[in-house]
């Protein structure tokens, strides 16, 4: 169906567009669509999720995931169908598409950054080191 998309957007009606993923059932896991939101969240404060027909089940559930976790909040969400060229028929078919756009939560950081050593763990780390 669709592919990753990284690239921004080149005009400025489409600056919203600029962190869009376009997720595709077929082409990578869902754990790498879920990775790579949680980076362009991180790095640019949010990221739109877009899919195509079938695909959309997956986008839902990729924003899911982020917001069950605390990482994200939906900003808005928007539907729509358009035209495709049926590549086996040749006809135009319309298709559903999906756009999610995700924010980034205020837990975001806390939640991305690695946890602290317990004082028993930096203990092992200081004997280990004392022991080279």
């Amino acid at each position: 169906m669709a592919t990753v998309a990284a690239a921004p957007a080149l005009t400025a009606n489409d600056s919203h567009k600029k962190y869009r993923i376009q997720v595709s059932n077929t082409k990578k896991p869902l754990f790498f669509y879920v990775n790579l939101a949680k980076r362009y969240i991180q790095q640019h404060d949010e990221v739109e999720l877009s899919a195509l027909g079938m695909a959309i089940a997956t986008v839902v559930t990729i924003s899911e995931i982020l917001k069950n976790n605390g990482l994200a909040t939906e900003k808005k969400v928007l539907t729509s169908t358009v035209g495709m060229k049926d590549e086996n028929k040749g006809r135009l078919v319309q298709k559903a598409k999906i756009e999610i756009v995700l924010g980034k939560s205020d837990k975001f950081d806390n939640l991305m950054s690695p946890p602290a050593p317990t004082e028993s763990e930096a203990a092992a780390a200081d004997d280990d080191h004392d022991k080279k």
